[in-house]
Protein backbone atom coordinates (compact mmCIF):
# COMPACT_ATOMS: atom_id res chain seq x y z
CA UNK A 1 0.00 0.00 0.00
CA UNK A 2 1.16 3.36 -0.80
CA UNK A 3 0.86 6.21 1.55
CA UNK A 4 1.91 9.81 -0.01
CA UNK A 5 2.09 13.25 1.77
CA UNK A 6 2.52 16.72 0.58
CA UNK A 7 3.40 19.45 2.43
CA UNK A 8 4.20 22.92 1.46
CA UNK A 9 6.82 25.09 3.23
CA UNK A 10 4.72 28.79 2.44
CA UNK A 11 6.66 30.16 5.37
CA UNK A 12 8.40 33.35 2.92
CA UNK A 13 5.11 33.86 0.91
CA UNK A 14 5.29 37.63 0.57
CA UNK A 15 8.72 36.95 -0.65
CA UNK A 16 7.55 35.31 -4.07
CA UNK A 17 4.65 38.44 -4.35
CA UNK A 18 8.08 40.70 -4.18
CA UNK A 19 9.83 38.39 -6.95
CA UNK A 20 6.93 38.50 -9.22
CA UNK A 21 5.36 42.41 -8.24
CA UNK A 22 8.71 44.20 -7.51
CA UNK A 23 8.41 46.99 -5.36
CA UNK A 24 4.97 46.98 -5.11
CA UNK A 25 5.43 44.27 -1.94
CA UNK A 26 8.98 46.17 -0.87
CA UNK A 27 7.65 47.36 1.93
CA UNK A 28 6.42 44.09 3.41
CA UNK A 29 8.47 41.53 1.95
CA UNK A 30 11.29 39.62 3.50
CA UNK A 31 14.79 39.22 2.04
CA UNK A 32 14.37 37.87 -1.33
CA UNK A 33 17.21 34.93 -0.36
CA UNK A 34 14.93 33.08 1.34
CA UNK A 35 13.15 32.54 -1.88
CA UNK A 36 14.91 29.28 -1.49
CA UNK A 37 13.48 28.06 1.20
CA UNK A 38 9.93 28.00 -0.68
CA UNK A 39 9.49 24.24 -1.84
CA UNK A 40 7.25 21.87 -2.57
CA UNK A 41 8.39 18.22 -0.31
CA UNK A 42 7.30 15.01 -1.20
CA UNK A 43 7.29 12.03 1.15
CA UNK A 44 5.92 8.89 -0.10
CA UNK A 45 6.18 5.75 1.61
CA UNK A 46 6.26 2.59 -0.47
CA UNK A 47 6.69 -1.49 1.03
CA UNK A 48 8.20 0.30 3.92
CA UNK A 49 11.10 2.58 2.31
CA UNK A 50 10.29 6.20 2.73
CA UNK A 51 11.57 8.40 -0.03
CA UNK A 52 11.89 12.01 0.02
CA UNK A 53 11.62 14.58 -2.99
CA UNK A 54 12.08 18.08 -3.39
CA UNK A 55 10.78 20.50 -5.99
CA UNK A 56 10.75 24.30 -5.87
CA UNK A 57 7.48 26.05 -6.51
CA UNK A 58 8.70 28.77 -8.85
CA UNK A 59 10.12 25.48 -11.20
CA UNK A 60 6.78 24.41 -11.01
CA UNK A 61 5.42 27.39 -12.41
CA UNK A 62 8.02 28.04 -14.50
CA UNK A 63 7.10 24.73 -16.58
CA UNK A 64 3.27 25.27 -16.41
CA UNK A 65 4.00 28.81 -18.15
CA UNK A 66 6.24 27.21 -20.53
CA UNK A 67 3.80 24.30 -21.36
CA UNK A 68 0.69 26.78 -21.11
CA UNK A 69 2.67 29.58 -23.38
CA UNK A 70 3.47 26.19 -26.20
CA UNK A 71 -0.38 25.06 -26.05
CA UNK A 72 -1.02 28.89 -27.04
CA UNK A 73 1.28 28.72 -29.98
CA UNK A 74 -0.07 25.37 -30.95
CA UNK A 75 -3.35 26.65 -31.09
CA UNK A 76 -2.65 29.75 -32.86
CA UNK A 77 -0.97 27.81 -35.29
CA UNK A 78 -4.00 25.74 -35.89
CA UNK A 79 -6.38 28.81 -36.50
CA UNK A 80 -3.82 30.04 -38.58
CA UNK A 81 -3.75 26.81 -40.46
CA UNK A 82 -7.65 26.29 -40.95
CA UNK A 83 -7.74 30.16 -41.85
CA UNK A 84 -5.49 29.89 -44.47
CA UNK A 85 -7.30 26.25 -46.01
CA UNK A 86 -10.65 28.06 -46.38
CA UNK A 87 -8.87 31.43 -47.82
CA UNK A 88 -7.41 29.39 -50.61
CA UNK A 89 -10.32 26.94 -50.98
CA UNK A 90 -12.86 30.09 -51.43
CA UNK A 91 -10.27 32.12 -53.88
CA UNK A 92 -10.59 28.98 -55.94
CA UNK A 93 -14.28 29.07 -55.95
CA UNK A 94 -14.10 33.08 -57.45
CA UNK A 95 -14.12 31.89 -61.01
CA UNK A 96 -16.97 29.12 -60.39
CA UNK A 97 -19.17 32.34 -58.34
CA UNK A 98 -18.59 34.58 -61.45
CA UNK A 99 -19.71 31.14 -63.93
CA UNK A 100 -22.60 30.22 -62.54
CA UNK A 101 -26.07 32.01 -62.56
CA UNK A 102 -26.85 31.38 -59.05
CA UNK A 103 -23.62 32.50 -57.92
CA UNK A 104 -23.59 35.68 -59.68
CA UNK A 105 -27.09 36.35 -57.45
CA UNK A 106 -25.32 35.32 -54.38
CA UNK A 107 -22.51 37.58 -55.18
CA UNK A 108 -24.98 40.58 -55.90
CA UNK A 109 -26.89 40.02 -52.79
CA UNK A 110 -23.12 40.24 -50.61
CA UNK A 111 -22.04 43.27 -52.67
CA UNK A 112 -25.39 44.81 -51.67
CA UNK A 113 -24.98 44.30 -48.14
CA UNK A 114 -21.26 44.48 -47.97
CA UNK A 115 -21.18 47.97 -50.00
CA UNK A 116 -24.72 50.05 -49.82
CA UNK A 117 -25.88 48.69 -46.26
CA UNK A 118 -22.81 50.01 -44.89
CA UNK A 119 -22.38 53.27 -46.57
CA UNK A 120 -24.38 55.72 -43.79
CA UNK A 121 -21.89 54.01 -40.99
CA UNK A 122 -18.47 54.78 -42.98
CA UNK A 123 -20.11 58.15 -44.57
CA UNK A 124 -19.84 59.07 -40.76
CA UNK A 125 -16.98 57.76 -39.63
CA UNK A 126 -14.56 59.08 -42.47
CA UNK A 127 -16.29 62.65 -41.89
CA UNK A 128 -15.57 62.59 -38.62
CA UNK A 129 -12.16 61.11 -39.46
CA UNK A 130 -11.09 63.99 -41.58
CA UNK A 131 -12.33 66.50 -39.28
CA UNK A 132 -10.59 65.37 -36.33
CA UNK A 133 -7.39 64.81 -38.53
CA UNK A 134 -7.92 68.70 -39.90
CA UNK A 135 -8.75 69.83 -36.20
CA UNK A 136 -5.58 68.21 -34.52
CA UNK A 137 -2.95 69.35 -37.55
CA UNK A 138 -4.55 72.27 -38.47
CA UNK A 139 -4.24 73.45 -34.99
CA UNK A 140 -0.49 72.75 -34.54
CA UNK A 141 0.58 73.84 -38.13
CA UNK A 142 -1.06 77.23 -36.81
CA UNK A 143 1.21 77.75 -34.92
CA UNK A 144 3.94 77.51 -37.15
CA UNK A 145 1.75 79.75 -39.63
CA UNK A 146 1.81 76.97 -42.03
CA UNK A 147 -1.68 76.12 -42.42
CA UNK A 148 -1.67 76.22 -46.09
CA UNK A 149 -0.09 72.37 -45.44
CA UNK A 150 -3.48 71.43 -44.01
CA UNK A 151 -4.57 69.64 -47.27
CA UNK A 152 -1.33 67.62 -47.58
CA UNK A 153 -1.52 66.85 -44.36
CA UNK A 154 -4.84 65.09 -44.45
CA UNK A 155 -5.00 64.11 -47.96
CA UNK A 156 -1.93 61.47 -46.85
CA UNK A 157 -2.94 60.78 -43.61
CA UNK A 158 -6.44 59.88 -45.13
CA UNK A 159 -4.84 58.14 -47.88
CA UNK A 160 -2.02 56.05 -46.65
CA UNK A 161 -3.47 54.89 -43.53
CA UNK A 162 -6.59 55.97 -42.15
CA UNK A 163 -8.77 55.49 -45.50
CA UNK A 164 -8.16 51.91 -45.27
CA UNK A 165 -8.09 51.21 -41.44
CA UNK A 166 -11.07 53.10 -40.85
CA UNK A 167 -13.18 51.19 -43.71
CA UNK A 168 -11.61 47.84 -42.40
CA UNK A 169 -12.83 48.65 -39.09
CA UNK A 170 -16.34 49.32 -40.21
CA UNK A 171 -16.50 46.27 -42.37
CA UNK A 172 -15.23 44.14 -39.66
CA UNK A 173 -17.55 44.93 -37.05
CA UNK A 174 -21.00 45.56 -39.54
CA UNK A 175 -20.39 42.22 -42.47
CA UNK A 176 -17.77 40.34 -40.14
CA UNK A 177 -20.08 39.85 -37.49
CA UNK A 178 -22.91 39.60 -39.53
CA UNK A 179 -20.85 36.85 -41.30
CA UNK A 180 -20.06 35.13 -38.83
CA UNK A 181 -23.04 35.17 -36.67
CA UNK A 182 -24.81 33.85 -40.16
CA UNK A 183 -22.76 30.82 -40.28
CA UNK A 184 -22.49 30.02 -37.43
CA UNK A 185 -26.13 29.91 -36.38
CA UNK A 186 -26.30 27.58 -40.06
CA UNK A 187 -23.38 25.24 -38.62
CA UNK A 188 -24.69 24.43 -35.05
CA UNK A 189 -28.50 23.97 -36.96
CA UNK A 190 -26.51 21.39 -39.09
CA UNK A 191 -27.50 23.34 -41.84
CA UNK A 192 -23.87 23.53 -43.50
CA UNK A 193 -24.05 19.44 -42.68
CA UNK A 194 -26.97 19.41 -45.37
CA UNK A 195 -25.23 21.06 -47.74
CA UNK A 196 -22.67 18.57 -48.04
CA UNK A 197 -24.98 15.64 -48.35
CA UNK A 198 -27.15 17.31 -50.81
CA UNK A 199 -23.60 17.31 -52.54
CA UNK A 200 -23.36 21.35 -52.32
CA UNK A 201 -20.11 22.59 -51.48
CA UNK A 202 -20.16 25.03 -48.13
CA UNK A 203 -17.21 26.84 -48.87
CA UNK A 204 -18.27 27.80 -52.66
CA UNK A 205 -22.03 28.23 -51.83
CA UNK A 206 -21.20 30.38 -48.30
CA UNK A 207 -17.44 30.94 -47.92
CA UNK A 208 -16.90 32.22 -51.67
CA UNK A 209 -19.34 34.88 -52.09
CA UNK A 210 -19.29 36.54 -49.34
CA UNK A 211 -15.21 36.78 -48.89
CA UNK A 212 -15.23 37.53 -53.02
CA UNK A 213 -17.76 40.92 -52.02
CA UNK A 214 -15.22 42.07 -49.18
CA UNK A 215 -12.80 41.94 -51.45
CA UNK A 216 -14.51 43.67 -54.23
CA UNK A 217 -15.55 46.61 -51.93
CA UNK A 218 -12.84 47.22 -49.59
CA UNK A 219 -10.71 49.34 -52.07
CA UNK A 220 -14.06 51.36 -53.42
CA UNK A 221 -15.53 51.90 -49.69
CA UNK A 222 -11.70 52.74 -48.66
CA UNK A 223 -11.17 55.28 -51.67
CA UNK A 224 -14.82 56.88 -50.68
CA UNK A 225 -13.81 57.03 -47.37
CA UNK A 226 -10.55 59.29 -48.20
CA UNK A 227 -12.78 61.70 -50.14
CA UNK A 228 -15.22 62.25 -47.62
CA UNK A 229 -12.83 62.57 -44.81
CA UNK A 230 -10.75 64.87 -47.08
CA UNK A 231 -14.14 66.88 -47.11
CA UNK A 232 -14.50 66.89 -44.11
CA UNK A 233 -11.30 68.28 -42.74
CA UNK A 234 -11.73 71.05 -45.90
CA UNK A 235 -15.18 71.68 -44.20
CA UNK A 236 -13.44 72.16 -40.84
CA UNK A 237 -10.38 73.94 -42.12
CA UNK A 238 -12.72 76.99 -43.81
CA UNK A 239 -15.22 77.41 -41.15
CA UNK A 240 -12.74 77.00 -37.68
CA UNK A 241 -8.96 77.70 -39.07
CA UNK A 242 -9.66 79.83 -41.40
CA UNK A 243 -7.98 78.04 -44.63
CA UNK A 244 -9.80 78.74 -47.95
CA UNK A 245 -11.43 75.38 -49.33
CA UNK A 246 -9.64 75.86 -52.91
CA UNK A 247 -6.34 75.88 -51.38
CA UNK A 248 -6.65 72.99 -49.29
CA UNK A 249 -7.68 71.03 -52.27
CA UNK A 250 -5.02 72.25 -54.37
CA UNK A 251 -2.58 71.27 -51.46
CA UNK A 252 -3.78 67.95 -51.12
CA UNK A 253 -4.16 67.07 -54.44
CA UNK A 254 -0.72 68.10 -55.27
CA UNK A 255 1.01 66.28 -52.75
CA UNK A 256 -0.78 63.55 -53.00
CA UNK A 257 1.24 60.60 -55.67
CA UNK A 258 0.07 57.37 -57.63
CA UNK A 259 2.11 55.44 -54.96
CA UNK A 260 0.14 56.49 -51.55
CA UNK A 261 -3.08 55.48 -53.22
CA UNK A 262 -1.95 52.14 -55.08
CA UNK A 263 -0.92 51.37 -51.14
CA UNK A 264 -3.87 52.77 -49.60
CA UNK A 265 -6.00 50.43 -51.78
CA UNK A 266 -3.83 47.38 -51.43
CA UNK A 267 -4.60 47.73 -47.53
CA UNK A 268 -7.97 47.93 -48.19
CA UNK A 269 -8.17 44.75 -50.42
CA UNK A 270 -5.91 42.86 -47.83
CA UNK A 271 -8.06 43.97 -45.26
CA UNK A 272 -11.31 42.81 -47.06
CA UNK A 273 -9.75 39.68 -47.54
CA UNK A 274 -8.68 38.73 -43.93
CA UNK A 275 -12.13 39.86 -42.77
CA UNK A 276 -13.86 37.96 -45.28
CA UNK A 277 -11.80 34.63 -44.37
CA UNK A 278 -11.35 34.91 -40.24
CA UNK A 279 -15.20 35.50 -40.12
CA UNK A 280 -16.56 33.00 -41.97
CA UNK A 281 -13.74 30.23 -40.49
CA UNK A 282 -15.18 31.46 -37.64
CA UNK A 283 -18.56 30.66 -38.60
CA UNK A 284 -17.18 27.26 -39.35
CA UNK A 285 -15.91 26.61 -36.40
CA UNK A 286 -19.26 27.31 -34.09
CA UNK A 287 -19.98 25.21 -31.61
CA UNK A 288 -22.11 24.91 -28.35
CA UNK A 289 -25.48 26.05 -29.70
CA UNK A 290 -26.26 29.93 -29.24
CA UNK A 291 -23.46 30.81 -26.84
CA UNK A 292 -20.86 29.37 -29.29
CA UNK A 293 -22.45 31.81 -31.92
CA UNK A 294 -22.26 34.59 -29.69
CA UNK A 295 -18.30 33.45 -28.96
CA UNK A 296 -17.56 33.02 -32.52
CA UNK A 297 -18.96 36.23 -33.55
CA UNK A 298 -16.81 38.24 -30.49
CA UNK A 299 -13.45 36.08 -31.58
CA UNK A 300 -14.55 37.09 -35.45
CA UNK A 301 -14.51 40.76 -34.90
CA UNK A 302 -11.20 40.75 -32.09
CA UNK A 303 -9.40 38.82 -34.77
CA UNK A 304 -10.25 40.99 -37.65
CA UNK A 305 -8.99 44.07 -35.94
CA UNK A 306 -5.76 42.54 -34.68
CA UNK A 307 -5.58 41.55 -38.21
CA UNK A 308 -6.23 44.71 -39.41
CA UNK A 309 -3.48 46.50 -37.33
CA UNK A 310 -0.49 44.01 -38.13
CA UNK A 311 -1.12 44.00 -41.61
CA UNK A 312 -1.51 47.61 -41.95
CA UNK A 313 1.92 47.89 -40.23
CA UNK A 314 3.73 45.33 -42.47
CA UNK A 315 2.43 46.58 -45.86
CA UNK A 316 3.73 50.44 -44.73
CA UNK A 317 6.91 49.09 -43.67
CA UNK A 318 7.06 47.37 -46.76
CA UNK A 319 5.88 49.99 -49.43
CA UNK A 320 7.80 52.50 -47.05
CA UNK A 321 11.39 52.41 -46.70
Amino acid sequence: MTKSLVSFNASHTLATLHSSFGSLFSIFAPNPHVLRALKITLVATHDGKTEFASLSLFETVKNGIILTSMRQVGNLLALVGRAGIVMARSVACFPAVLVRKTGRRDLMKQLYATGIRTLPVITVVSLFTGMILALQVGLELARFNQEIYLGAAVMLSLIREMAPFSCGICLAACVGSAVAAEIGTMKVNDEIDALSIMGIGPIRFLAAPRIMALVIMAPLLAFYCCVMGTVGGGLVGYTQLNVDFMQYMSSAMTMAEIKDLAVGLIKALVFGLVIGTVSVNEGFNTKFGATGVGKATQRAVIVSFLCILIFGYMITRLCYR
